[in-house]
């Protein structure tokens, strides 16, 4: 964790892939 700048980059492009499966899973149920 010396990057914190990278982390927080991977951690908002997490956060987006999940929520749009999410909101995917959610239209397909």
């Amino acid at each position: 964790m010396s990057y914190p700048r990278y982390t927080e980059e991977f951690k908002i492009e997490a956060v987006k892939q999940v929520v749009e499966r999410g909101h995917r899973v959610a239209e397909v149920a």
